[in-house]
Order: structure tokens, then sequence, then C-alpha cells
């Protein structure tokens, strides 16, 4: 998924350090995304820009597209980053310069790697379903894999987790309480979903080392003790060795944790990089069509990028 955003503003992010427990919720915003979609953008937000590597994260919907065209995002570019896809309604159709064609659909997981450079477009297919919910995330590319080479990951079968007192967990990424997604990862993180039957009352099992992050897809949840309904970011920190969930009702949330990044990192746009010159080069490659490749069979346009900021990209810390 692309950032539309016509005036992104720049973010070095990363840095040591780690917090200890904490419950502090953070207000996502309205953005809008193509020509029928708006999405709930929940990170980077104006307390936090990242959560482990996670640096990006989206929400959309339900929505309601039975005479919409749905998702319509054009061919764009990202550089050092990957982009997950996970839906619980509807179909995204991504096509990438790799030559990937592939329908992604609910509870199965689209893994892209831009490594050094890719493009790629999404879309809601011809005869899509009524309705299409979801989240798009960016994980950051530790400096190690940053320049890897490009690819693309569909994976439909993931390990689920019963752990007992009306909790199912689906593994996106990474490992949780034994379970391990076969989605590659570049650094020490886990993305799970969460089901919640009406009525559950438990404790999951998480790292200390990790900081985390919930954010509630459907329904309405409580967190270690903090209420969270949709459109909302609740920032946890580290340190605990469990986590309770409570639902009076049925109820879906996303948990994101990870290792605290601690390698600082410029996001302009759909690109990670580690200095302004990095995201200069990578602007220029893709104005002049070298680089990222091209996407074929999109019906419409590349998306353009927008015009640098006037000031210097200046390091900010993983915290606003």
């Amino acid at each position: 998924m692309s950032n539309l955003d016509l005036r992104p503003a720049p973010g070095v992010c990363g840095g040591t350090g780690r917090t200890g427990p904490v419950r502090d919720v953070q207000p996502g915003k309205q953005v809008p995304l193509g020509e029928s979609t708006v999405v709930r953008r929940l990170l980077p937000n104006l307390g936090r820009r990242m959560v482990g590597a996670w640096c990006f994260v989206d929400h959309y919907g339900p929505d309601d597209i039975v005479a919409e065209p749905g998702m319509q995002v054009p061919p764009h570019p990202h550089m050092g980053l990957q982009t997950v896809t996970w839906l619980h309604q509807g179909e995204v159709l991504h096509r990438d310069s790799l030559g990937s064609l592939q329908t992604v659909r609910p509870r199965e997981l689209g893994l892209m790697t831009s490594g050094r450079a890719i493009a790629h477009s999404e879309e809601s297919p011809h005869g899509h379903g009524p309705f299409l919910h979801g989240a798009q995330l960016w994980v950051a590319l530790p400096d190690a894999h940053r320049d890897a080479a490009p690819a693309f990951a569909h994976h439909t079968d993931l390990p689920v987790i019963e752990g007992g007192g009306g909790l199912s967990a689906t593994v996106l990424l990474g490992e949780l309480a034994g379970a391990t997604s076969p989605g590659a990862t570049y650094s020490p993180l886990v993305g799970a979903d969460l089901t919640l039957a009406a009525g559950t009352d438990t404790r999951l099992p998480v790292d200390p080392d990790f900081e985390y992050a919930a954010l509630t897809i459907s329904g309405e949840s409580e967190v270690d003790g903090v209420r969270l309904g949709p459109g909302a970011l609740l920032y946890l920190g580290c340190g605990r060795g469990e986590l309770p969930l409570r639902a009076d009702c049925d109820s879906s949330l996303l948990l994101l944790g990870g290792e605290p990044f601690e390698e600082r990192i410029v996001m302009w746009w759909n690109f990670v990089g580690r200095s302004q010159a990095d995201i200069e080069e990578a602007r220029s490659a893709w104005t002049s069509g070298s680089r990222f490749g091209t996407v074929q069979g999109y019906d419409g346009d590349r998306l353009a990028a927008p015009a640098l900021p006037p000031g210097a990209l200046k390091p900010r810390g993983r915290e606003r």
C-alpha cells in the first residue's frame, strides 16, 4: 500500500532505549487512499513512529464497496521495508515489478520485501465482494538487509494458537507462544491477529524484551485493563511476561511487537532510508523510470512522487 499524501512528513526514526510497561492510547487519523477508500492511519502518529520494526499501520473498513471500485492504488515504489497485507473481508489483487500477480484473501498473508527497490499496485479485483476490511502494515528492514533482493510471498497456511479462555491467535509474522509464521523476517518481531470470543478473560504469554502495541480491528476488547475500540492504537511498552485480555463481545485485534529498533531511519513517502541522500536518490530513480522496474497489467498511470520538503530531513528519534 502507498502513502498517497502529496506532502508526506519526513521522519527519522529508530534509536536505542526501552520503556517499561505503559498504557498509552494514541488516536489515528483519517487519510484518503485512492479513489474510494479512507483509512485510519495508526502508525506513525502524533506520539510514536515505530513499535519494534513496525513503522506504518493503516486500518480500513469495514467499507461497503458494492457500488464502488474499492481499493485502487496505482503502481508506486518501495525501498528498505516489507509490506504486510492482512484482510478480514474482501480481496486485494497484488501486482509487482517482479511479475507477481496474486489475489490475497481474508486470513492470508501477502508479504512483499522491497529490499533495494520494487514497485507494486493494489486493487480490488473485478467482481469483488461487497465489503473491504483489513490492515496494511510496513516493517523497516535493518541496515544489513535493506539492499536485499526484492521478493513477494503469499502464505495461506499460518499457525493458529488456541490459547484457552476464548482466545485464538493467528501468527502473521515472527513467533508467539511457540508458534512461528512462515513469513520471512529480518529482525526480532511478531505480528498476530487475536480473536476474542464474548466472555474471554485470559492472559497471553509475551516476550518481556519486546515492546508491543494493540489495535482493535472489530468489536471492543480490554487489553491490560484498557478498553479499546476500533480507531486507536494502544502502546504497551516493554517488560511484560503476559498480556491480560478480556472481551464482553466477539472481538478481533492486532498485536504488534518487536525488539526496540535501534537503527535511525528516515521514512518519507514510500521509502525507508538512512539519510536524506538515500531518499533523494530513490525519488530521482522513480521519477526517471529506473531501478524500480515496471508493473505490468494495471489499467492506469503510476503514481508520481511528491516534491521533497524544503528543509533537511533531520533525526527526531523513535518518539515524536
